[in-house]
């Protein structure tokens, strides 16, 4: 049974609609919103509390581009929790390719790394009890809708994906589309890995797909962000997207979801919308444990 859950990047979009479809079911007691900006989480946890009657919302205030603050917030944590969604994303920022003291990308950082270091110290502090939710894109497997192609690796090495971490693997992009797939399909290879180290666990990684209200382009540049937004727009008219309550009622088939196995990626089965299925069966490399290892061990080369 779930009782205790923690988000990260709840303050708004997918993170602040999962927390409040999740406050519905009877049997939760707390919902920890972690957040980066406090002024935000304390409007967020006010809507939050007025939107649903309950006052079961408790802001833990977590950076996940800043491992110190990742670390700082498992030791804040007061309890145990039975979940954890992994909510936390986007493009980096306006310099999504710059290099942070670990040596890997803002994006990287943001999208990753972080929360790689949370999910490891709740396990070593015994505070994750149940299952822990990545935040997958089907961007992982390449997006033809939105310009986004299948990632493409020559050997999946731990050198290779080490390259992904730190930015060298595309050169001076200045497209963050463009490392955010890779990214994600690095992602779901190491949520597969964890699965395997801990088995009493279950590693559930869930797109929410392509959804609309989110603040995941507002870090790009202006043209971009433009069209990125208003491509999304037609396809919401088109029924090729979804709102972000849609999105977020996935991660909470991702949490409650007895049949959904551990290890596994769960998105669109066609397209960016619509009926959820394992992504390995559309991309085979992602079932491939020596490429979940490797991109394992890269990831703990800057931990």
């Amino acid at each position: 049974m779930i009782t205790r859950v923690l988000i990260t990047g709840a303050n708004a979009g997918l993170g602040k609609e999962a927390a409040k479809q999740i406050a519905a079911y009877p049997d939760i007691e707390k919902i920890y919103l972690g957040c980066r900006n406090r002024d935000k989480a304390e409007a967020a946890k006010m809507a939050l509390e007025q939107q649903t009657g309950k006052h079961i919302f408790e802001i833990i205030q977590l950076d996940v581009s800043d491992l110190s603050s990742v670390r700082s917030a498992v030791q804040q944590l007061p309890e145990s929790i039975d979940a954890l969604i992994m909510n936390a994303g986007g493009t980096g920022g306006k310099q999504f390719n710059k290099l942070n003291k670990q040596g890997v990308t803002e994006i990287f950082a943001v999208n990753l790394l972080g929360h790689s270091v949370l999910t490891e110290e709740l396990i070593k502090a015994q505070k994750l009890t149940q299952v822990a939710l990545y935040a997958g894109s089907e961007a992982a497997r390449g997006v033809k809708e939105m310009g986004m192609k299948r990632p493409e690796l020559n050997t999946s090495s731990v050198e290779e994906f080490a390259a992904i971490c730190d930015g060298s693997f595309y050169g001076s992009t200045t497209d963050a589309t463009i490392p955010y797939g890779p990214i994600k399909y690095m992602g779901a290879l190491w949520m597969s890995a964890m699965a395997r180290r801990h088995p009493q666990l279950k590693f559930i990684t869930m797109s929410p797909g392509a959804t609309t209200g989110t603040d995941g382009f507002n870090s790009l540049s202006f043209i971009k962000q433009y069209v990125m937004k208003s491509m999304m727009q037609v396809m919401l008219w088109l029924g090729k997207v979804h709102k972000v309550e849609e999105g977020a009622k996935r991660y909470l088939t991702g949490l409650f979801d007895e049949e959904l196995k551990s290890g596994t990626f769960y998105a669109s089965q066609k397209g960016l919308t619509g009926p959820i299925g394992d992504q390995a069966e559309l991309f085979k490399d992602l079932n491939n444990q020596q490429y979940q290892d490797n991109a394992y061990q890269a990831i703990q080369r800057f931990v």
